[in-house]
């Protein structure tokens, strides 16, 4: 949706506005409207912290705050030239997402030891 009309949208729809100047749930400096939204709500599990802090690095580029920005932001990107409808890719991204956040709580010490050490 064009970033003109988000407002406009949101009071028809009852919505709440977001990732648009002049809102609550926005950019504020380097940080992103993903902690804009953890900080209204007072969301404080270190998962997504840490999420914030790998969005924020693709968000602004800065692909050296977290390694996983680099593939958020490939991830991303891709999203949006394969879907151009915008309620498609974010069904597709919200899979994403939960998936990063499942990594962030519970699979950052597993490893990929494939193929296994053939012994002699």
């Amino acid at each position: 949706m064009p970033a003109a009309s988000v407002l406009q949208v949101a009071q028809d729809t009852g919505a709440i506005p977001y990732d648009v100047p002049g809102v609550e749930l926005t950019h504020d400096g380097d940080l992103r409207s993903f902690d804009a939204f953890l900080r209204k709500y007072e969301l404080t599990d270190p998962a997504l912290q840490q999420l914030a802090l790998i969005v924020r690095g693709a968000d602004t580029s800065r692909l050296d705050l977290a390694p996983q920005s680099a593939g958020l932001y490939a991830l991303s990107l891709g999203l949006s030239k394969t879907f151009s409808d915008d309620h498609e890719m974010l069904g597709h991204g919200m899979v994403m997402y939960d998936a990063l956040y499942a990594w962030c709580q519970s699979c950052q010490a597993e490893t990929h030891n494939w193929p296994p050490s053939l012994a002699a």
